[in-house]
């Protein structure tokens, strides 16, 4: 049984719903080892208000982020109501452009995981030649780097070489994953995250054997991260939100 939530008179219920997961979200990266200091942002779709998307306060770590200090913001950057905590610029440049722009993106995501930067790094990039990098084939983009995202107009730019890719990487930077919802998008940076990581152990001792093209094609056919009758992903992010709950169900509040 989930532990009882704290939701306040003044939020409705389905937007409460969406707060938790998205702090458990947070807690949940923090718990993987995904945080960087109080940087880097995840964003959700705020439910039933077209424009409006909930992000991490700026100022707390990942461990702090509870469903009520989540901040609302509009596709201008402004809070929704109130809050004590600002939202980092650098968050809102690229996460308001996919939100407004594309309309299945409800739930996006930026880290600076080692290894995922490192491969951003990499003038090759991510290379389709381990299991998980297999059932990403297809699904990455790259954005040329311009500096700290906190000029506006980057963020048309990236929306643009994102294109229909759900995972774009920014070169010399990190990566961004866009999900139908919070659980693919977990699901696509847990992918995402371990390829790079085997990536880096594969390529320090060797040349790394290839994957023909039509077993490629079919591993991203085959992936349960992106099967709907195991929830694309959701199964494996609920048994995560279990771990949480077991050790710090504060989020919830």
């Amino acid at each position: 049984m989930n532990p009882p939530d704290h939701r306040p008179s003044h939020i409705g219920a389905e937007e409460w719903a969406a707060r938790v997961q998205l702090a458990a979200c947070y807690r949940i990266f923090d718990r993987m080892g995904w945080t960087e200091l109080i940087y880097n942002h995840i964003s959700l779709r705020a439910p039933g208000e077209p424009g409006h998307f909930l992000l991490n306060p700026f100022g707390l770590h990942y461990s702090e982020v509870c469903a009520s200090n989540l901040v609302k913001v509009d596709g201008q950057g402004r809070t929704v109501g109130s809050s004590r905590w600002p939202i980092n610029p650098a968050g809102f440049t690229f996460h308001g452009a996919i939100h407004q722009t594309l309309p299945d993106a409800h739930c996006v995501m930026h880290v600076h995981t080692t290894p995922t930067m490192a491969v951003c790094c990499l003038d090759e990039g991510l290379a389709f030649d381990n299991f998980y990098s297999a059932q990403l084939f297809g699904k990455v983009a790259y954005h040329d780097f311009e500096g700290i995202t906190v000029h506006a107009e980057e963020g048309a730019r990236i929306l643009a070489s994102a294109g229909s890719c759900p995972v774009l990487l920014l070169r010399n930077h990190g990566p961004v994953v866009i999900g139908h919802g919070l659980a693919q998008a977990f699901a696509l940076m847990w992918l995402l995250q371990r390829a790079c990581e085997v990536q880096l152990a594969t390529h320090s001792m060797g040349r790394a054997r290839a994957i023909a093209q039509p077993v490629l094609q079919a591993c991203v056919r085959d992936s349960l991260q992106f099967d709907p009758r195991f929830g694309a992903g959701q199964d494996a992010f609920d048994a995560l939100q279990r771990l949480v709950d077991a050790v710090d169900p504060s989020y919830r509040q």
